[in-house]
């Protein structure tokens, strides 16, 4: 079976950058993201789980790359999953959890977000992290 799905790394620029991290159901803190439906775009699919999940409306700003990876589902058997990121800055910044879809969400800093998924994230999503720090200008993150 093969799943295909969009989210975003989703940033808020007030007095300093924060970014948008969310804990799903695995404990794993990660990036909104979610199935795109049909007749959807990439793009649209993405906005509309930002939304869904936290309560948070943005703008894409930026494409990201797409990852790829595979799991079990105890109905389906593997799952091939497709994931599409863009760059997304935030309209508005209170966060509302869906908490059938998300334990958590919260916004930390630049450094916060780099160590969070570094250390308690997925480790194909460090390279969605950088490419989106790159973005923003930030370029030494280790």
């Amino acid at each position: 079976m093969k799943e295909v799905s969009a989210g975003g790394v989703v940033f808020y620029q007030g007095e300093t950058t924060e970014f948008l991290m969310i804990l799903d159901h695995c404990h794993k803190w990660t990036f909104p993201k979610g199935k795109v439906e049909k007749g959807e775009t990439y793009q649209e699919a993405a906005i509309r789980e930002i939304r869904e999940e936290t309560g948070i409306d943005g703008n894409i700003i930026k494409s990201l790359d797409k990852v790829y990876y595979e799991y079990y589902h105890p109905i389906h058997g593997k799952v091939e999953k497709e994931v599409y990121y863009f760059l997304v800055e935030a309209k508005n910044y209170h966060l509302k959890v869906q908490e059938s879809e998300i334990n958590r969400a919260k916004w930390v800093s630049l450094q916060e977000a780099w160590e969070t998924q570094k250390t308690s994230g997925y480790d194909n999503n460090l390279s969605i992290m950088k490419q989106a720090l790159k973005e923003l200008g930030y370029q030494n993150f280790k």
